[in-house]
């Protein structure tokens, strides 16, 4: 008698863990990084992050990563917007901006 053994549906987040790792690495490099080997890594990055359920796991990967979260974000920005990006530093800068085109405007 053949045993199956069901397919968990969750993704194992080691690979995105380490493409993650890599992108951070080649984010921070003081060195020339090769176009096609950060593309490569994006490209890798962003197909593992469309896989990975969200949760917890999904959520401490993207902490640890700023580079990772960043391009999550941008992945799902149609769907929901800058969801990762702390709010306070979001307003402030836009009420900046508004500041700054309201001079501008003034001025002319």
């Amino acid at each position: 008698m053949k045993t199956t053994h069901p397919t968990p549906s969750r993704v194992d987040l080691t690979c995105t863990r380490v493409l993650a790792a890599l992108l951070e690495r080649l984010d921070r490099s003081t060195v020339v990084v090769d176009a096609q080997q950060y593309q490569s890594v994006v490209r890798r990055l962003a197909d593992a992050l469309e896989q990975a359920e969200p949760g917890a796991d999904m959520d401490a990967v993207l902490t640890q990563f700023p580079a990772a979260s960043d391009l999550y974000e941008n992945l799902h920005y149609i769907q929901a917007g800058l969801c990762r990006s702390p709010l306070d530093p979001a307003l402030a800068a836009e009420m900046q901006a508004r500041e700054w085109i309201t001079r501008a405007q003034a001025r002319g």
